[in-house]
């Protein structure tokens, strides 16, 4: 059965199976909007993270496959919470006892599951995260005997509600399904075997540390370290990539590193000591393809592809888990971290270098080709097609215009009736309103133009809104003029009410298709912010997902498994659980994605050790 049919078993699965987020729809426009704002003024007063330094403070220490065994599995997953065949998929996945890799044998479940942030969309509630996130994550894996321990990092989406609905679900020690959370807030600090740390931080709605935060990790964190501690940190956002662009998106991150990590305030002596123990792998989300920066090491060449080396630390962006796909080919392809820009006044110098390394997901090839699908008609992922309410939104909008525009026409015409003067138009009256309406638009750029010519500074291109808004002028325009041509076509004896219906209707549907298409384009044609990242979310492709597995073995490297799946599950069964005090129904997919890896394994040695050989290619 597919997902409409599932639905109608809601009270049977315990949730509410459901569509991706179209995210160019006008409600969730309209919704996102508002929340964002919300957000956006609200973040400084309703911020939970300063009350969350009442609640108990306490290291994790994850779950071991045996006792006192000395490896450990561990996965990653972020940006989940989206619809339910994508993300059920993933989970289903990650719920296997043994996956299997294609070309790769297979691999265990990990016994410590993290997600990355963004578990719910479009904006947080109890409701959304139980029918897009717990719903499905339950009846993944309805139970387990080894108990793995889930632990989330609050992405922005969990926080539009103040993180009210995120705490009440990972806070809590609720169990989801087989996994079990013990987390208290919303960072958190996990012991892992060979001296081994993971590190979940919550810096979202700011760009600071909060100090119910700090004053965690300086507790239960920092006085733990030893030299050779190795330490993996997850965030909720690549700022890294960030710092390309925003010189100190980097900062918090860095000190972190200079503050928590590898030094520590001695309180006795009054003076910070260094720790000996390094980050070793940063982990996020929040970007929806998989990309790696390498570290560059003082013996490697600028120019040359960086060769493995498990001595390199690494930088991972895995957004993979369930939401829409994200591009690859704009990423910078070095990063100094952090910037010389960056306004920190202590920070490293020279700051290390990071390259990004030859694979990502999607390719940079086949991103390039996924971004123009959103303005090819003939491609399943053409706007329109994948959000039909921005199509009817562009239609009434063109419609509109059209009105405006015929009663503009109508008087210049000087007729009592709209019919008259369309059917009475010709060529050159049409081009005159063309020109009339371009002069409108032009005379400001002229304006503007002229006043920085006189104040010596360099013409620049018009802003986003305004190269909208001619081009949507310009398709009211066609529509006028395609309702003029069909006015004279039409036969006299025809009633005036209804040749009027038509004309609007056509108006309408064209609006709709060439509106669509031209809004299309100049996302198209647009380079950075948040309209060029509706060139993927506006396609919603949900079929291209994967997660982080990472196994530390004995000797104390690090192992990381890039893993995607190659489509996505549209096939149902139900299966029985049973249960207490009733026994309830949990999806069961009919021909579950392959999985097969993004790239080879990527070994990571250990802080502090000697380097044990020459690692798995990366």
């Amino acid at each position: 059965m597919n997902v409409d049919e599932l639905r109608k078993h809601a009270a049977e699965l315990r949730f509410t199976p459901q569509e991706p987020v179209r995210w160019l729809a006008p409600k969730e426009l309209a919704r996102t909007a508002v929340k964002v704002g919300l957000a956006a003024v609200f973040a400084g007063y309703s911020d939970k993270r300063e009350i969350q330094g009442a609640l108990e403070m306490g290291l994790l220490r994850a779950p071991l496959a045996n006792p006192g065994a000395e490896e450990i599995w561990i996965d990653f997953v972020a940006d989940l919470g989206d619809g339910f065949e994508a993300t059920y998929s993933v989970a289903s996945a990650l719920a296997a006892d043994r996956l299997a890799v294609a070309g790769a044998g297979s691999l265990p479940r990990g016994s410590l599951l993290v997600l990355g942030g963004d578990q719910v969309y479009p904006v947080a509630s109890t409701t959304a995260y139980e029918d897009r996130m717990k719903g499905p994550y339950r009846a993944a894996l309805p139970s387990a005997p080894d108990q793995p321990l889930m632990v989330a990092l609050p992405g922005n989406h969990d926080w539009y509600d103040g993180l009210t609905a995120f705490l009440r679900v990972f806070a809590q020690g609720r169990r989801i399904g087989g996994w079990r959370t013990r987390q208290t807030r919303s960072y958190f600090a996990v012991e892992l075997p060979q001296r081994w740390w993971l590190v979940g931080l919550d810096s979202q709605l700011g760009s600071y540390f909060d100090d119910p935060q700090r004053r965690y990790f300086e507790t239960c964190l920092s006085p733990r370290l030893r030299p050779g501690d190795s330490v993996i940190v997850c965030s909720a956002a690549p700022t890294w990539v960030k710092s390309d662009e925003e010189a100190d998106a980097f900062n918090s991150l860095h000190w972190f590193d200079r503050n928590i990590v590898r030094t520590r305030f001695d309180r006795e002596s009054g003076r910070r000591e260094e720790t000996g123990a390094s980050i070793r792998l940063w982990l996020t989300g929040d970007k929806h393809h998989y990309a790696r920066y390498a570290e560059r090491l003082p013996d490697d060449r600028a120019d040359d592809a960086l060769p493995p080396d498990p001595r390199r630390r690494q930088m991972v962006t895995c957004g993979l888990g369930g939401a829409f796909l994200a591009s690859t080919h704009r990423l910078p392809k070095t990063l100094p971290l952090p910037p010389a820009t960056s306004r920190m006044r202590e920070k490293d110098d020279p700051p290390p270098g990071f390259a990004l390394a030859q694979h990502t997901y999607p390719g940079a090839k086949e991103s390039r080709t996924l971004v123009r699908a959103i303005a090819t008609p003939w491609s399943p992922y053409w706007l329109p097609r994948r959000n039909r309410g921005f199509a009817v939104l562009a239609g009434a909008l063109q419609l509109v215009l059209v009105l405006l525009a015929t009663g503009a026409f109508t008087v210049a015409e000087g007729r009592f009736h709209p019919l008259d003067a369309l059917r009475r138009a010709g060529a050159d009256d049409v081009f005159g309103l063309l020109c009339t309406s371009a002069a409108l638009f032009v005379l400001p750029f002229l304006f503007g133009l002229s006043r920085r010519l006189l104040t010596g500074q360099l013409p620049r291109p018009p802003s986003g809104p305004v190269v909208a808004v001619l081009f949507q002028s310009a398709v009211a325009v066609a529509a006028l003029s395609v309702a003029v041509a069909l006015a004279r076509a039409v036969p006299l004896s025809w009633s005036r009410l209804w040749i009027l219906a038509i004309l609007l209707s056509v108006a309408a549907v064209l609006g709709a298709l060439l509106g669509s298409q031209v809004f299309a384009l100049w996302v198209l044609w647009t380079r950075s912010g948040t309209v060029a990242e509706w060139q993927m979310s506006g396609q919603s492709i949900d079929d291209r997902t994967g997660f982080l597995r990472m196994h530390i073995a004995p000797d104390g490297a690090l192992t990381l498994h890039a893993l995607a799946l190659d489509g996505t599950c549209r096939d149902w069964l139900l299966a029985k659980v049973a249960d207490t005090p009733a026994a309830w129904a949990r999806p069961v997919p009919g021909t579950p994605p392959t999985v097969r890896p993004i790239e080879e394994p990527v070994v990571i040695a250990a802080s502090g050790r000697p380097r044990t050989g020459p690692g798995t290619p990366g």
